[in-house]
Order: structure tokens, then C-alpha cells, then sequence
């Protein structure tokens, strides 16, 4: 049976698995799903149109599914989708999408996110990133796959971060960050590829050397974007094993809206 403080409250059209637990004096609402194995600690607030997936962990004080931080929201529907096996930490402000996207916060699976970490309405966060503490991630924000952000950053309205990238404490994000690459600092500077990172995940010599190609035509060979993007082009079949991580940061380049930090 569902593991439910007698403190909590749960509205009775609340769908939670049978294995879900529930701490004391927290509060969920009634479109609220939660999926096998997902614990939710004391004091928490689940809300809104909210979908959690199965083996997350919140802890105490985090605020879920609340509307958007957005004056011009006037409630249309929205909804917050969480996947897998996410641990959430202390204070976590988690809010639903808005309008002007689909509707929809979304964030993927295997995510550490650290206490009084902000992920506001529209946001897309992928899988396995790790979220330092005071993290805010404002409205819109993209962020791919296997990314640390350092703690007490901010990363402002449709900023996107490409997967592999690392950005370092207390950092200003107001432009997109390439994939791979390492950044930090107000204003924010790129420092060199994502070396540790991508060695602890598996990328053969290979794969990293032509990475760092990729970051010294970008960031130091005093080409115009175009050009870089040119020699990155060139770069495909030299060495096929990088093949795909050269059409990661080329389909990255395309997309950026907010030009890339350089």
C-alpha cells in the first residue's frame, strides 16, 4: 500500500502507484501522478497538471507544480513532466509551463539538483545534469544532457546549454553555451573544452581530439562564426568515431537564438 504520513494530504483524485511515499504535512494535489518507487519527504507541495515518473527522491520544503513566475500568466493550462530517478534536494521551486511554448516545463531523468535550485515555466532539462545549489534556471531555458552548472549561477530568459558542457560558479549565462565546452565568470567566458567531463563518460582520445578542434576553430583561430562552421563541416569523416559529436555542436551553432558566448 501507498506509504502516506497521517499528516500529508492528499486530494483523493491524486493517482500515485502503490509504492509511493508520502511525509508528513505534505500536500498533493488533485492532477498530481507519481510513479513506482518515488519518495516525497515532509513539507513538500505537488500541485498543478503535475506528472512525476518512478524512483525519484524530494526532499523536505520543495514547492512542485506551482504556476508560473510570470505576470502575464493567467491561467491556461499548464503542466510540469518529470522523468526518472531525479533527486530533488531542500527548497526546490519546480514551476508548470506556459502559453507562449506548449505549455509544458519539462525535465528528463538521472538529474542531481541541489537545494534552492529554481527551474522556471518552459524550461526543457535533460537527463544526468547536475544542478549546484541556488541554481536558477529562468524561463525558456534549454539544457541538454550530462551538464553541471555550478552553484549561485543564473542563467537568463532562452539561454541554452548544449549537452557535455560544464558552466562554473557563480556564473552569468545570457548567451547560449556550445556543447563540450567549460564557461564561467560575469560576463561570461569560454575556457576550454569539457576534458574531465568527457573522460569520466567514456569519449575515446578520438572523440576528444577532434572536440578540441571543434573548440579551436570557434574560440581560437579568429574566425568569424561562419567560417568555424565551415572548417567544422570539414572536419566530417577525417575520423568517423566524432562524427556525431561534429553534428551535435553544427545543429547546436544553427539553433542558438541568443548568439553563443565567445
Amino acid at each position: 500500500m501507498t506509504q502516506i504520513h497521517a499528516t500529508a494530504l492528499v486530494d483523493p483524485a491524486a493517482e500515485l502507484h502503490e509504492s509511493v511515499q508520502v511525509g508528513a504535512y505534505s500536500l498533493i494535489g488533485p492532477h498530481v501522478r507519481i510513479g513506482a518507487g518515488t519518495v516525497i519527504g515532509p513539507h513538500c507541495v505537488i500541485e498543478g497538471h503535475t506528472t512525476i515518473g518512478e524512483q525519484n527522491r524530494f526532499f523536505q520544503f520543495s514547492s512542485i507544480g506551482a504556476v508560473a513566475q510570470d505576470m502575464s500568466y493567467a491561467g491556461e493550462p499548464a503542466a510540469l513532466e518529470i522523468g526518472d530517478r531525479n533527486t530533488v534536494r531542500e527548497f526546490c521551486t519546480l514551476n508548470l509551463g506556459t502559453a507562449k511554448e506548449d505549455g509544458i516545463t519539462r525535465i528528463g531523468s538521472d538529474n542531481w539538483i541541489m537545494a534552492y535550485v529554481h527551474v522556471a515555466h518552459d524550461v526543457r532539462l535533460g537527463s544526468h545534469n547536475v544542478l549546484a545549489n541556488g541554481v536558477t534556471l529562468a524561463g525558456h531555458v534549454h539544457v541538454g544532457d550530462w551538464v553541471t552548472i555550478g552553484g549561485l549561477s543564473g542563467v537568463l530568459q532562452f539561454v541554452h546549454i548544449g549537452s557535455q558542457a560544464m558552466v562554473g560558479f557563480q556564473a552569468h549565462v545570457s548567451q547560449d553555451v556550445p556543447p563540450f565546452m567549460t564557461v564561467d565568470g560575469n560576463p561570461l567566458v569560454a575556457r576550454a573544452v569539457n576534458l574531465t567531463g568527457l573522460r569520466r563518460r567514456g569519449f575515446s582520445n578520438e572523440r576528444t581530439t577532434v572536440i578540441r578542434q571543434l573548440h579551436k576553430l570557434l574560440y581560437r583561430s579568429s574566425l568569424t562564426l561562419e567560417q568555424a562552421v565551415e572548417g567544422m563541416t570539414a572536419l566530417k569523416g577525417l575520423r568517423p568515431e566524432a562524427d556525431a559529436d561534429i553534428d551535435t555542436m553544427l545543429d547546436f551553432l544553427a539553433a542558438a537564438k541568443r548568439g553563443i558566448v565567445r
